[in-house]
């Protein structure tokens, strides 16, 4: 029973011993093939299920991404309501009228003569927190601009001399502190 077909042929004089193990070492070569060649063939349901997974996949990105920008966001608004609460102007009341315009809209603050200068030059700048407008300092009001430039509604600008020659009155001032 130990009789092989290689032992059998060997025996009647067909095939020599050499060209036995070649056939012997062919033969486990495409054994070895085979076993690496071995594909599983995908189905519908599982390509279903595939395409379905990559696009909850994609889906999740975009919302996590979306919850970081927000989370980023109320760090952000948290960071600038600190900075002003810390530096905000406390004696700022007073009885005279300061205009200011907000998003097309004329606002008004009620401030002191000194605090009304201080504006005029520069040294203090107008900030919304929510729907309240503060006062801080031209530096606070710079840091805060960097974060979110929407929360700062009057920073001095330079002026900005683009037509002087041509303007017939360059010569006449216009007061910054004009009341209204």
């Amino acid at each position: 029973m130990g009789n092989t077909l290689f032992d059998q042929l060997k025996k009647t004089g067909l095939i020599d011993e050499k060209k036995a193990k070649q056939i012997k070492k062919e033969k486990h070569h495409q054994n070895k093939q085979k076993a690496g060649k071995h594909v599983k063939k995908i189905t519908k349901s599982q390509q279903i299920a595939q395409k379905a997974q990559a696009e909850k996949t994609a889906r999740d990105r975009t919302l996590n991404q979306q919850r970081k920008l927000a989370a980023e966001q109320k760090a952000l608004t948290a960071q600038i309501r600190q900075i002003i609460k810390q530096n905000k102007v406390k004696e700022s009341e007073g009885e005279i009228r300061y205009h200011f315009s907000d998003e097309n809209k004329v606002q008004r603050l009620f401030v002191s003569e000194i605090v009304q200068k201080q504006l005029i030059n520069g040294i203090l700048v107008i900030v919304k927190v929510g729907q309240k407008y503060e006062l801080v300092p031209l530096e606070v009001g710079e840091k805060i601009k960097a974060r979110d430039p929407q929360c700062v509604i009057s920073l001095p600008n330079a002026p900005e001399k683009s037509s002087t020659e041509e303007d017939p009155y360059a010569d006449y001032q216009v007061p910054d502190d004009l009341m209204w």
